[in-house]
């Protein structure tokens, strides 16, 4: 589905439930945040579901938009949600039930009636800023969720996957009123003690492989406890391993509970494929930045995403 045929298809739908991903992030919180609004000035009835696990740093953009208990919808959009895996505990009576999901991952399983998809984007959020703006005004209230779901994805637009068209979008947002400099300074230039203390551990306990290529973090539970680390202390933590001269493979593991571990890798794409590696663990997502849940502890998943890393990038 194109976007302008994803903008008529909700032109000709109501009463929205906007479901996000598991360990949500700037993009998927910004774009049901963005999406909602959107449907909402358009005349439409919309809720985001509640997610459990967002962070104070992503919760404010939801304000008002969380769906009541009560609320019974019609039609479900997804948002940033590539796999069945990634649907939170309270989503799951709906995954076969999901109307449109819009996405900008290449390992999207296409688990719903109607797909948007468009892999060469940086963010999801880009793909739904192209939907809603040719039935909505932007104002600074759509737009800044907006903002914050592409400038997230992209590192404030540092990473390899920005394009001219981020750019581009994100320059019609600033047009639109968006308060750019606020919003870079909570989410880039902003950092608690504990995340201070949190990146110092973590530091502390890189390990080099692959003659100095590859560098391993662990995060573990007695890292963050001992901290009294918070789960917004830890955002985007996965991108910290990577500003290591001579690093091309940047691997973050945080342990999620005794036996389980999220493995986050982040790579120069032109060296390795992320999305090729954590495809080999169950996971996936981006030729630079991908993911994978594993069974073991932090010593274990560091095992195991090795032997995936040299399996993609030597054969065998």
């Amino acid at each position: 589905m194109t976007p302008e045929q994803a903008a008529g298809f909700l032109l000709s739908h109501d009463n929205y439930l906007i479901l996000t991903h598991l360990r949500p992030d700037g993009d998927t919180i910004g774009c049901a945040a963005g999406l909602c609004l959107a449907l909402r000035q358009a005349g439409k009835t919309a809720h985001v579901l509640p997610n459990p696990e967002v962070t104070t740093l992503f919760s404010p953009y939801l304000e008002g938009l969380l769906a009541p208990d009560s609320y019974s919808c019609d039609t479900i959009v997804s948002v940033d949600i590539a796999a069945r895996s990634l649907f939170p505990a309270n989503a799951i009576p709906y995954l076969e039930r999901v109307d449109l999901a819009i996405d900008h991952h290449p390992s999207q399983e296409f688990f719903a009636k109607e797909t948007c998809l468009d892999a060469s984007r940086a963010a999801c959020g880009e793909l739904v800023y192209e939907i809603v703006q040719s039935f909505c005004q932007i104002t600074p209230e759509i737009g800044t969720p907006l903002y914050v779901a592409i400038s997230t994805d992209c590192g404030c637009f540092c990473y390899g996957n920005t394009t001219a068209d981020t750019h581009r979008v994100a320059a019609a947002l600033i047009e639109a009123g968006v308060p750019v400099a606020r919003l870079n300074k909570i989410h880039f230039r902003t950092k608690s003690i504990r995340r201070m203390k949190l990146e110092s551990a973590i530091i502390a306990a890189i390990s080099l492989h692959e003659d100095g290529t590859v560098a391993i973090a662990p995060v573990t539970l007695d890292m963050m406890d001992s901290i009294g680390a918070t789960e917004r202390d830890a955002e985007d933590i996965a991108s910290l391993v990577g500003q290591m001269e001579g690093v091309k493979t940047g691997v973050t593991i945080r342990e999620l509970a005794p036996g389980r571990s999220k493995l986050s890798v982040r790579t120069d794409p032109n060296d390795l494929n992320a999305s090729k590696v954590c495809a080999l663990m169950g996971g996936g997502g981006h030729a630079a930045a991908a993911g994978a849940t594993v069974d073991g502890d932090v010593e274990q998943a560091k095992a195991i995403v090795l032997k995936a890393i040299r399996q993609v990038k030597y054969g065998g």
